[in-house]
């Protein structure tokens, strides 16, 4: 009968051991399949961000081009506008130079006016307002020879008339033609100063095209930067990740391991103080006091579990103690519930349970708070595995 009783215990914990590698070997799997897809994950980042580098330095190309055209632009804009003022000056001194020749041609006009003017009141007063007969004449210079250097004197006169007619006539049309010429040249310029504002506003347009182009390409390139500051980043956090995966793989093979190499001792080999009881309470207490009564079991058979395993210390204190093991331990909370003895009643009942042999986790020797990817058993916010 005892000898059927220790096969059969024999046989339960050779089951919950292929359990326990089982799981572990899930875990192991999970962790190769995360740790995959965050490599595939991190090449597909860096692929974006190789496509943004690349795009960034198309935008930069386009935009240095059109920084290029855009300092023509502005170059023959600055030459036309010194060419268009250059010819509204010489608007500006045509126009003067044309109302000069205004003035000149009034006044010649004037002159000619008053020339033609006297000549005629000369002839009236000469031939028609006298009316003399030629003996009247005669009685009147004293003689042939008198009336005659009249008469030529007269023919003098009338000459010098018209002449000084002609010339101011002369002049007058030489005005006229100036003012013409003048004229004909003054529509030309302003012909071709519309022709060179057309011009200007053309390239003032393209001006203002190509800057709202280079604002346009300044702005995409901004984001493309921004979006490449964020891909790195991403890729940063991608690495940790993966590093973090990596380390957290070679734990658990490391661990799969030792598990391998782990010998079991029966619970009957141990032998459990009051002071073991009262410690095993106090950090069920800290790690799963507001977990359910199976939880705090669990806990309990874990630490057990560490107990029996031959890769752990062999004693209670040792296992719990143990370097960076538990975080109570780390952070000061046993300490202060050993020195209160804050465990509960369910505390030490789940205690007294683990230290009897009892587990209902199997051969687990950890426990955490879930994770992605990581399997077990969970009982209420613990996974143990």
């Amino acid at each position: 009968m005892r000898r059927r009783l220790a096969l059969c215990i024999l046989a339960c914990i050779l089951f919950a051991g292929m359990q326990e590698m089982t799981v572990r070997a899930s875990k192991i799997d999970s962790i190769r399949e995360q740790l995959n897809q965050a490599k595939e994950d991190k090449k597909a980042t860096e692929d974006a961000k190789k496509a943004t580098e690349e795009n960034i330095s198309g935008l930069n190309n386009a935009k240095d081009s059109l920084q290029g055209q855009l300092n023509s632009l502005t170059q023959d804009l600055t030459e036309i506008s010194e060419n268009l003022e250059e010819i509204e000056s010489n608007i500006i001194d045509k126009n003067e130079e044309i109302r000069q020749t205004q003035e000149k041609l009034e006044l010649a006009k004037e002159t000619e006016k008053e020339q033609y003017a006297a000549m005629k009141q000369r002839l009236r007063y000469l031939y028609a307002e006298r009316n003399e007969t030629w003996f009247d004449l005669l009685e009147d210079t004293g003689g042939f020879a008198e009336l005659l250097n009249q008469s030529v004197y007269i023919e003098k006169l009338h000459d010098y008339d018209r002449k000084m007619f002609l010339k101011y006539k002369a002049q007058r049309e030489a005005i006229e033609e100036l003012e013409a010429k003048l004229t004909e040249e003054k529509a030309a310029l302003d012909e071709l100063q519309a022709q060179v504002q057309e011009e200007k506003n053309k390239i003032s347009t393209s001006v203002a095209n190509t800057q709202s182009g280079i604002a346009g390409y300044s702005s995409q390139i901004a984001a493309a930067e921004a979006q490449a500051d964020q891909l790195s980043a991403q890729i940063s956090a991608q690495e940790e990740n993966i590093t973090a995966l990596q380390k957290q793989l070679e734990e658990e093979i490391a661990k799969s391991r030792l598990a391998k190499n782990s010998k079991w001792r029966n619970i009957s080999e141990v032998t459990f103080s009051e002071e073991d009881r009262y410690l095993l309470a106090n950090l069920i207490y800290c790690e799963a006091g507001n977990q359910p009564y199976e939880g705090q079991v669990a806990v309990g058979a874990v630490v057990i579990n560490r107990v029996l395993s031959s890769v752990y210390p062999n004693t209670v204190s040792g296992v719990i103690y143990q370097y960076k093991q538990f975080a109570p331990v780390l952070d000061g909370h046993l300490a202060l519930a050993l020195a209160e003895n804050r465990a509960t009643a369910a505390c030490y009942k789940a205690a007294d349970e683990a230290m009897s042999g009892y587990t209902n986790v199997g051969q687990c020797v950890y426990f955490r708070t879930p994770i992605p990817g990581l399997t077990g058993i969970q009982i209420g916010g613990h996974i143990f595995y």
